[in-house]
């Protein structure tokens, strides 16, 4: 196995990791909405907890699917590979914080539980300000996942690596999902009440992770690249 096609495997493995885990990470946290989030965060201890290690899990394979794509990616332009690692990174960045505010609310829920009626107020509004936190810090994720993801979707497009209909409709969907953070920007609603603009790029990155299993980056693709960038290197020395 080449080494453009190990690329592709890990890459296509860590975008299943990361939607998966991701999704199973939401499935088990808790609503925290309505009054008494609190009293019912303190309760599911280990699930909460379940629920960060998968969260921490999706963090760094969306670090990883760039870092791993990149010295394919670079060989087109190694400004805009460098670019899609550091959104991605600051998006793992960003789910990290989200991350504290969910082990912090967690603590809360507890002295919460345990506080007499003079206290919970002011533990309350701790609370709130927390899952405000939380929700920011994921809104501004999914910005920096928006950018990391247009750019290498444009990169896939000009270079062929993958079939243009495959990163075309990723472009797409990835346009979909800004104009979803964008409304919830200014509604001061969740993302997720914009499923169905949200929803395609779900289903994209899917299908984009058994394609790399699959089939990989184009192989003729990758050889005329990488013949090219070796005769410019023997060019330069020369």
């Amino acid at each position: 196995m080449n080494t453009n096609r190990k690329v592709a495997v890990i890459a296509g493995a860590l975008f299943i990791i990361a939607d998966v885990t991701h999704f199973m990470a939401v499935a088990l946290t808790p609503v925290l909405a309505g009054t008494d989030y609190l009293t019912r965060f303190s309760a599911p201890t280990n699930q909460v907890t379940g629920a960060v290690l998968l969260y921490l899990i999706a963090d760094f394979a969306c670090v990883g699917i760039a870092i791993s794509m990149y010295p394919v990616l670079k060989k087109w332009n190694a400004s805009l590979a460098l670019g899609s690692v550091i959104f991605r990174t600051l998006e793992a960045a960003f789910y990290m914080v989200g991350v504290v505010s969910l082990l912090s609310l967690l603590t809360l829920s507890q002295q919460f539980a345990n506080a007499g009626a003079a206290d919970r107020a002011s533990l309350q509004a701790i609370g709130d300000l927390l899952v405000s936190v939380k929700n920011h810090a994921g809104l501004a994720a999914v910005f920096c996942f928006c950018l990391g993801a247009f750019i290498y979707y444009t990169l896939f497009f000009q270079s062929r690596l993958i079939a243009r209909w495959l990163s075309g409709f990723g472009i797409v969907a990835i346009i979909m999902m800004t104009s979803a953070c964008v409304l919830s920007l200014f509604s001061g609603n969740l993302i997720t009440s914009y499923i169905p603009l949200a929803f395609p790029i779900f289903v994209q990155e899917l299908v984009l992770a058994v394609w790399l299993i699959v089939k990989g980056f184009n192989p003729s693709v990758s050889a005329s690249k990488s013949g090219k960038t070796e005769t410019s290197e023997l060019l330069s020395a020369v």
